[in-house]
Formats: C-alpha cells, structure tokens, sequence
C-alpha cells in the first residue's frame, strides 16, 4: 500500500467515526455599530464546526437562545442534521418561532453542516449537490453609505468607480427625511444619478427599507421605472403580504422581500399573496443551510427567485453562498463588500474576495473558513448591544 492509499484509507476511517457534541461556545465581538455573534459547536473527535447568530442590537439574546438549545445537543451524534432540525424546531418547544429563536437555532444548524464537511473532507457546497465551485454572482450592498454628502454628481460618480472596479450590481438604503413629496424628489434624483454613472448594464438594487406607504411606494416604482431597477426591496411592512401583492401587481419594478421572514411557512404566505418576485431569506435568520434550501425549493414552484439577505458576519456570508451552490433560482446574493477587508484579516485570508461582481467558494472542507480569535479579541471585542437607531442612511 503507497502513502497515498494509507492516507486515504485514514480518512475514511475517520469520516465514518461517530462524532459526538461535546461542548457549544459562543463569542461576541463588535465592529463599528455591529454586533456579531458566533458559534463553536466542539467534538470528541477534535472537529469543531463554525455558526454564526448575529443580529442587529440582540446579539446578548441569542446568545441566551443558544443555552436553551445546548442541553438537547451535548452528547448527541453531530449525524442527522435534518433530525436535530426537526427536534430543535417541533418539538422542544411549542412556542417555536420567532427571529431570536430561529437565529439560534440556524447558528446551529450551520455548525452541523461545518463539522459534517471537516469530518467527510468535502465542502458544503459539494454535499449539498454541486459539482463544483462556479462563479456566484453578489451585488454591492449598502454601496454609498460613506457618502457625507449625497449629491447628485457624488452618486453620479461614485456609481461610475464602481462599475469601472468590476461589480454589476450595486444597492443602497434609500434616505429618509423632508416630506414625503421631497423625499420622492430626492431620492428620484438619486436613482437617475446612478444609472448615469453606472450605465446602462449595472443594475441597481433599492432597499426602501418598509419606509413607504403603499400608494408611496408605487408612485416611487412608476418615477423609477425608466432607470430600469432590478427590484425595489421592501417597500412596505412585510407583515401583511397581501399589501405588498397589491404593490407588486402594479408596480413597474419587480418586488423584492423576506429578509426578516424566519421560515418556509411565512414565505409561503407571501409567496400566496404574490408579494415578492424575488424572496431574500436570511441563513442565519431562517433556519440555516437546512432551511434555506426549503425556502428556495419553495419559491420555485412560485416561479420565484431568490436573493439572500446578507449583512453579517464572515460566517453568514459564507454559509449563505454554499446553500445556494447548487440551487436553480439563485439569482444573486447580497454582499456586504465594505466589510472583506477586514474580514479577509480575521479569518486568515480565507474569506472569498469578489472579482467582477462574482464569488467562488473555496474546495476546503466545511465551510473553507478558519477564523484567528486572537484577532478578533485584539481587535473587535465585544462592546455591549448596539444602540444604534432603528433606520438607514
């Protein structure tokens, strides 16, 4: 037998060694006005797999969800993920729901999912049905937040550097502020500005952040339509879906929405109500790499895309682009690109850097992440929950 064999013929012994849940261990740290929450689920066999639980301003909760979870996973076989997704969801609990609840509980179920690909040598993406890592194409979020002054000519601008860096699509929060006539007139004026910077093959992505009204919302969509936007995100509260299917059937713009929707059951009633052209869940807001798949199954037999939400950690990101891998509606996913600076230090450089608008997952196993804590300490401890006001820029 050559070496090669000898180590081949080790790990498979390894991969089919049971590995039980030893200890769970979360860590906070805070960059700027964000909270990030993560997740180490430990082994006997010395496998330690990665999740995440941020959420903005209640990291401190989900922590405390997470405790609630633990005495039903130490010592359990890490094997069967979907079975400890069942358990966790149905059956510990009848009050089951909610985004604290569902944020822990997703946290967990991408740890699982880690362990699972570090234990069998492939990444996620693979076991979850792709051949391999394609190109995925994200978008530029939060893209003019560090503009102090929001002029025309600065957007104007700023959507031209962007376009001349490579990325194809960009996205922002609209302003909020004046009138509502002024407020309309301002943000019009926006829009125009970035097509004309960005040309006509950037698209353009707009989070109007469940600031409009209804009637609002939709004489904003007939003003921008001939800026031709990929979708207005969110327009009104993504509480009552049938409104926003009212909108949706007028509006010129596709609608786009679901990122505080916390499982397949609340799409669906978006999903009925015709609401959303494009669903945007959250990996770690709606049950994980498990649950996410579902949504996306889910919306395609709405003839519905998805688009994650994604405004988190280097987890999040991650986990998110690997549940999509293999799935057929993807459309593009939400990347914060202002934070891979800083998350390409903190995870040793093996975060995925965006080329042209696209990313491509690493062959490691797992998620393909490994995270310096030492770093983090030094440079990001926790501060408290985030205070920071409940709008957008």
């Amino acid at each position: 037998m050559t070496r090669r064999h000898l180590l081949a013929a080790l790990a498979l012994i390894g991969a089919a060694r049971r590995l039980k849940i030893t200890r769970l261990v979360t860590r906070k740290h805070s960059i700027a006005n964000r909270d990030y929450l993560f997740l180490e689920i430990e082994t006997d066999g010395g496998i330690t797999g990665l999740g995440e639980g941020s959420v903005s301003g209640r990291v401190d909760i989900v922590e405390q969800a997470i405790q609630f979870y633990t005495p039903y996973l130490t010592g359990k076989d890490i094997a069967g993920i979907e079975e400890h997704w069942n358990r966790n969801y149905f059956q510990l609990s009848r009050y089951r729901n909610g985004p604290v609840l569902m944020t822990a509980l997703s946290a967990i179920d991408i740890a699982l999912w880690d362990i699972l690909g570090k234990q069998l040598g492939e990444p996620i993406w693979r076991l979850l049905g792709a051949a391999e890592a394609k190109p995925m194409r994200v978008y530029y979020s939060h893209w003019s937040h560090s503009l102090a002054d929001r002029s025309p000519a600065n957007i104007e601008a700023l959507a031209r550097k962007t376009r001349d860096e490579g990325w194809s699509c960009i996205k922002w929060v609209l302003p909020k502020g004046g009138t509502e006539q002024e407020r309309l007139r301002r943000l019009i004026a926006e829009v125009e500005a970035a097509r004309k910077g960005a040309g006509a093959d950037m698209e353009i992505g707009l989070e109007m952040w469940e600031t409009f009204s209804v009637r609002s919302a939709l004489e904003f969509a007939r003003a921008v339509a001939p800026f031709k936007p990929m979708f207005i995100e969110e327009p009104a509260w993504r509480e009552i879906p049938q409104t926003l299917g009212d909108l949706a059937a007028k509006s010129p713009v596709p609608v786009a929405g679901g990122e505080g929707l916390v499982s397949r059951y609340e799409f669906k009633q978006l999903l009925d109500a015709k609401g959303a052209q494009i669903v945007q869940p959250d990996v770690i807001h709606c049950g994980g790499i498990s649950e996410i798949r579902k949504i996306a199954h889910l919306a395609d037999t709405y003839g519905a895309e998805i688009s994650p939400h994604m405004y988190y950690g280097p987890v999040a990101h991650v986990a998110s682009l690997h549940s999509m891998a293999a799935i057929r509606n993807f459309l593009i996913q939400e990347w914060d690109a202002g934070a891979t600076p800083a998350f390409s230090s903190l995870t040793k450089n093996t975060f995925p850097q965006a080329v042209k608008g696209e990313v491509t997952l690493n062959d490691k196993p797992g998620l393909g992440l490994e995270m310096d804590w030492s770093l983090w300490e030094q440079r990001h401890p926790y501060k408290g929950a985030s205070l920071r006001p409940p709008g957008g820029r």
